[in-house]
């Protein structure tokens, strides 16, 4: 069974955390049932970039992005070649380091 190594974050995982993900889930649903609880305005739909991490090891085991998620990550903070959307980013057969960013565009909560 692959394994989702998060690096530290100071708001959402100050010790980083080495959980076991099934292949076939997106790294998002392993975050958030291992109480990381990433920000996903769009309830999972490939709509914002609230979910943007950045694959630092085990990039090429994932599938590759589509061309409605690479529209999407131009719009995200501190975008990197290795930045995907974890909503998008489906677990293959390899262990996974996930960078999750210090900060987020949320166009729903910044209207406000």
């Amino acid at each position: 069974m692959p394994k989702i190594i998060f690096l530290p974050h100071k708001a959402l995982c100050p010790d980083g955390a080495v959980v076991e993900a099934e292949q076939g889930e997106s790294v998002l649903n392993v975050a958030l049932k291992n109480d990381i609880h990433i920000e996903h305005a769009c309830e999972k739909v490939c709509a914002c970039t609230t979910c943007h991490v950045i694959i630092r090891e085990g990039f090429d085991s994932i599938e590759e992005g589509d061309e409605l998620e690479d529209d999407m990550l131009d719009k995200a903070w501190g975008l990197e070649p290795e930045s995907r959307l974890s909503c998008q980013s489906i677990v293959g057969d390899e262990d996974l380091v996930v960078d999750i960013p210090k900060y987020t565009v949320n166009m729903v909560s910044e209207n406000h």
